[in-house]
């Protein structure tokens, strides 16, 4: 492995502690309020426990692509239009009821 390689791995490793992972949960939880959703009411929507949202606001876990999808499909957001605003370091700015920036 290659030392420019080496050094991107290590940072990918420690993501879940991350500005970067810091942001895209921080964009979730926005998303949620401006959902009007709470906690409870989403990991119900999920078919999970409340402790599986909690655990990833809260930067315990790590969630995958498929987990975003299905977290800002329940909060009624579009997860491509979501994904897009990241990756361009665009700030959420909380829309109507369900409809996020």
């Amino acid at each position: 492995m290659r030392a420019a390689d080496s050094r991107l791995w290590r940072r990918m490793q420690k993501s879940l502690k991350s500005p970067e992972y810091d942001r895209l949960i921080a964009m979730l939880v926005a998303v949620r309020h401006a959902a009007g959703v709470r906690q409870q009411a989403l990991a119900k929507k999920l078919g999970r426990p409340q402790s599986f949202i909690a655990k990833y606001e809260g930067g315990e876990r790590r969630i995958d692509v498929v987990e975003f999808i299905a977290i800002a499909r329940a909060l009624g957001a579009d997860p491509v239009k979501l994904f897009r605003n990241y990756v361009a370091g665009k700030p959420v700015k909380a829309g109507r009821k369900g409809t996020p920036g």
